[in-house]
């Protein structure tokens, strides 16, 4: 794509600011070369998938990498490289540590960033050797070597030599007259003292300089030229053995000097991605859907260089039903603006940016964008800005295909407005022949008229707004735009006479026309009033729906449950009375065969206690509250759903009130409830028990047949028949087996062997 009509959509300004989320040298090249592409599926989706791990994982653990070009070239030719070049390439080692560690290779969807992770090269431990023996880019550390730390051990011990015979020279009595100064300093690397200039005679040693004004001369004590020689020369050995320790490290980078460029070039290439992605963020960009149907569809699109606070979203589809759309209005509407934002964010996605909109935007991948765009009047060369335009147009007309999309502005202008006109009419019927996808804004009214009469034709226009003399920036689709030249002047004062002269002069068909625009504008803000606030409440009507299923399956749900606790409440009481009947019986037949009366006496007494315990007040189906009981707070008992709840509500003219059960709330009828005054809340199971006595009595034979059982499969079946029996005042009873071995006889013995109701058989 020719680079002066990317420069026309400004996409040079996208790349600037794209630049500046690049943290390295390489990315910020990277982003500066960006240039649209044909496979913008992957580009896209590699983007995406970065912008997903910038969200989990945070950003990108990456800054500026320092540029070794220079020193690798030396690693390549085996030479040794200075301690700022070790850890320059020991920083590199590093930041590819950090980026590895950075990704989470068990998510999913990352595979196509994924490689570039999974290339770096790691060499934790020759990075810590590197950052451990070279403290700063002049600084090696002692025990960087043991011979360098015995080097530099016998120099702190020379040096303290050294100090402290001068210090018994500048402070003894004999020489400190002569001296400037009782300090010791170095001159030349050796260690002098300083000497007042007309005494320097008197202080025997070697000169190493003058100070700037010449009174004071820098000896060095004849006492100490030794020890300073023995100093220098372990200054040698210390050089030595640096360059030596330098060289060994050198040399380890040189054997995998290969993955180390292989690693700058990935760290590259991952800060130039993940430029993309945090651009991408900040521009609140989503991936696009890619269709094969040559069309667009944008939805709430923004142009990513106006400030997020005040950019009006565009809603803009071209390519279906239509292919050449036609926006007119006044200047300063937004027409340019939309024409950049259409060719800009296209030019964003072929090159791999997330753009701007909602995700349900769709674009086509052209083979060419093209656009005349600006006003392009060239003075060195003569030409107006008409010819400037067509000379644009010419060379759009030579190159472009069936699959290109071609950006107009102001197409036809800057010459005689009959001649402009028609010239611009016949340039978009040329394109709608060769089934190019265009886009153009004018001002003329013929190119309006002609777009309402002919299919594939569209007018767009952006909304004005007559009360406030500006342009709101919304598009709409269908409208033709009015300039509003008249209304503008009247408003902003200008005389009636004059006005009414101008109406005058209009033709009485453009005038028609224009009615009818106005009428069409009208209906169609109405239209999208109205159609903004069916929206609104539909949306409304489906968030209440969608509440009321959610509460209906909660109340449900409790419902449920409290059906289940109620059966769970019942099972348990009456395992609790089964029980209980069965000691009662026990009993029974215990002081039966002692015909002790008390005893029956105080049992009578303890089933007439256990009685009241099991017992509730509720003996029927219909409760015993009355209406003016039946107040909010009152604790009662909810016959329909055996629990207890408390009112409410006052009743109402229905005789319901509401009652709260646990966490349900529901409405009963009074005469469903029963008013507690701390009274159990279990059934009278026993009673009812009791009372089918005497339907037992009439129903239970005297008789049981377990022939063919064993022993445990018998036993419960009997113990449950002599319950029976025995609630149904059975005298006598038989129970019949086989003869088998004789086990089951001999058990039926053992249990029952003081009853005289029971006879085996």
């Amino acid at each position: 794509m020719d680079t002066k009509y990317l420069n026309k959509l400004e996409y040079n300004k996208i790349l600037e600011q794209l630049e500046g989320f690049a943290k390295t040298y390489i990315g910020k090249e990277k982003c500066r070369n960006l240039v649209p592409s044909d496979s913008i599926s992957n580009l896209l989706e590699q983007t995406y998938q970065a912008l997903n791990l910038i969200y989990k994982n945070g950003s990108i653990p990456l800054g500026n990498i320092p540029n070794v070009k220079m020193p690798i070239k030396s690693l390549e030719s085996n030479f040794s490289i200075s301690m700022e070049d070790l850890l320059n390439i020991a920083s590199i080692l590093k930041t590819s540590r950090e980026l590895k560690e950075y990704l989470d290779f068990n998510l999913e969807n990352i595979d196509l960033i994924m490689e570039y992770f999974n290339n770096l090269y790691i060499n934790k431990p020759l990075e810590k050797e590197i950052f451990d023996k070279i403290l700063d880019e002049n600084t090696i550390a002692d025990n960087a070597s043991a011979k360098l730390n015995s080097i530099r051990k016998s120099q702190k011990n020379l040096i303290a030599d050294i100090k402290n015979k001068l210090n018994s020279i500048v402070h003894s009595s004999s020489y400190s007259k002569y001296l400037q100064d009782n300090t010791v300093t170095i001159k030349d690397e050796r260690y002098v003292v300083p000497v007042k200039e007309e005494f320097r005679g008197q202080v025997k040693g070697f000169v190493h300089g003058y100070s700037g004004s010449g009174s004071t001369v820098f000896i060095e004590p004849l006492a100490v030229f030794e020890l300073n020689n023995e100093l220098s020369n372990l200054k040698a050995e210390e050089e030595i053995e640096i360059a030596k320790i330098l060289n060994e490290l050198s040399k380890k980078l040189s054997l995998v000097v290969y993955d180390i460029k292989n690693n700058i070039n990935l760290i590259g290439e991952i800060d130039f991605i993940f430029a993309k992605a945090s651009y991408s963020k900040y521009i609140d960009g989503i991936k696009p859907i890619i269709n094969n149907e040559k069309y667009v569809n944008l939805v709430n699109a923004k142009h990513p260089l106006i400030d997020k606070e005040k950019v009006v979203p565009i809603n803009l589809s071209i390519g279906k039903e239509y292919t050449s759309l036609v926006i007119t209005g006044p200047n300063t509407g937004g027409k340019t603006v939309s024409l950049k934002t259409v060719g800009l964010l296209l030019l964003m996605a072929y090159s791999g940016l997330l753009i701007p909109a909602d995700e349900e935007s769709s674009i086509y991948v052209f083979d060419n964008i093209f656009a005349d765009i600006g006003d392009e009047q060239s003075i060195q060369d003569s030409l107006s800005t008409f010819s400037s335009h067509m000379l644009n147009i010419v060379e759009i007309i030579k190159n472009a295909t069936s699959k290109s999309l071609i950006l107009l502005d102001e197409l036809g202008s800057g010459t005689d407005p009959i001649e402009g006109s028609r010239l611009a009419i016949s340039i978009l019927e040329y394109f709608y022949t060769l089934s190019v996808i265009t886009i153009c804004t004018t001002h003329y009214q013929e190119i309006k008229e002609y777009v309402l009469l002919h299919d594939g034709f569209e007018n767009a226009s952006f909304e004005f707004d007559l009360n406030t003399l500006s342009p709101t920036y919304k598009l709409l689709i269908g409208i033709p735009g009015k300039s509003n030249a008249f209304e503008i002047s009247k408003r902003l004062g200008l005389n009636e006479q004059i006005l009414s002269k101008a109406k005058s002069l209009m033709n009485s068909d453009d005038v028609r026309i224009e009615d009818l625009l106005k009428e069409i504008y009208d209906n169609k803000v109405q239209i999208e009033k109205e159609k903004n606030e069916i929206s609104k409440n539909l949306n409304q009507v489906e968030a209440l729906r969608k509440k009321l299923e959610t509460d209906y399956s909660k109340s449900q749900e409790k419902a449920i449950l409290l059906v289940e606790n109620a059966k769970k409440e019942a099972r348990d009481i009456l395992l609790d009375v089964k029980d209980e009947a069965s000691e009662i019986i026990k009993k029974m037949n215990s002081i039966k065969s002692k015909n002790s009366s008390q005893e029956l006496y105080d049992l009578k007494n303890e089933i007439n206690e256990k009685l009241k315990t099991f017992s509730t007040p509720v003996n029927s189906k219909s409760g015993n509250l009355s209406k003016e009981d039946a107040l909010p707070g009152l604790d009662v008992y909810v016959i329909p759903l055996g629990k207890n709840g408390i009112i409410k509500t006052k009743p109402n003219s229905s005789l319901e009130v509401e009652v709260e059960v646990g966490n349900l709330k529901t409405n009963v009828n009074i005469n469903k409830l029963v008013k507690l005054n701390n009274a159990p809340k279990k059934e009278k199971i026993i009673s009812k028990i009791s009372n089918t006595n005497s339907f037992k009595s009439k129903t239970i034979s005297n008789e049981i047949n377990v022939i063919g059982l064993n022993v445990l499969e018998a036993i419960p079946i009997i113990d449950k028949y002599l319950d029976d029996a025995n609630l149904a005042k059975l005298e006598t009873v038989r129970i019949v087996h086989g003869k088998g071995t004789g086990k089951l006889r001999n058990r039926n013995t053992y249990i029952f062997e003081n009853s005289s109701t029971c006879k085996i058989f």
